[in-house]
């Protein structure tokens, strides 16, 4: 029952905010891209530069971490690095991440309760310590299109799997925007916007006509 007496103009608690979530990067290698077929590829860079920039244009702590960057997979994806220089990555050996102490202490270290996670592959590098972190109590939402398995059953039953255990799918425009949620927040209109013309695709593109044919604060 709603209680109309209780009920104001406020968002949810189960909101993404910059305050509430960091955002970990899990796996995104060269060779973990290679065996990568769960959608197209270009789309799946996109969207995690996507999302990284989301992050990054709101102050959320970011983890980024690989797995036998020097044995096997290779470094991490250089246009991802570039979005946050300096900050460490973590290798591991596990292909559960949540294995990791080191990597757990890095997630420990941001504070937060909301996890947004992204990786490859979906269906072991994901799921994996996304259902272990939510054993352990955090709020977990894993981006799918910034994510990818090796087949496209691989990825949807990985993600049908998170969903049983308690996460919950989003997108990387939908993590941008649900961080912004009102075009009057002035002190990240511009970066939001930036980022949705140099990754959302025809959104963007029409950001890009509306801004030029309109005014320069027309909205997304």
């Amino acid at each position: 029952m709603v209680d109309i007496a209780q009920v104001t103009a406020a968002p949810g608690p189960g909101l993404l905010t910059p305050d509430n979530c960091a955002v970990l990067f899990v796996d995104h290698q060269p060779q973990m891209f290679f065996g990568t077929a769960s959608g197209d590829r270009t789309a799946i860079i996109n969207s995690t530069l996507g999302l990284a920039k989301a992050a990054k244009a709101f102050g959320v702590p970011v983890v980024l971490s690989t797995v036998a960057a020097e044995s096997f997979s290779g470094p991490i994806m250089p246009q991802l690095a570039d979005v946050f220089p300096g900050q460490e990555i973590i290798d591991r050996t596990t292909m559960n991440a949540w294995e990791d102490a080191a990597f757990v202490e890095a997630v420990k270290a941001t504070g937060r309760q909301k996890l947004v996670i992204a990786g490859l592959w979906t269906e072991v590098c994901v799921v994996l310590p996304a259902l272990s972190a939510v054993a352990q109590g955090y709020e977990v939402y894993v981006v799918a299109d910034a994510s990818g398995g090796v087949t496209p059953q691989a990825h949807e039953h990985a993600v049908q799997r998170m969903v049983q255990g308690g996460a919950v799918p989003v997108t990387w425009v939908q993590v941008l925007l649900e961080l912004q949620r009102d075009w009057a927040r002035t002190e990240t209109y511009q970066a939001v916007t930036n980022v949705v013309k140099e990754h959302g695709g025809a959104y963007g593109l029409g950001l890009v006509y509306a801004q030029t044919m309109i005014g320069a604060h027309a909205a997304g």
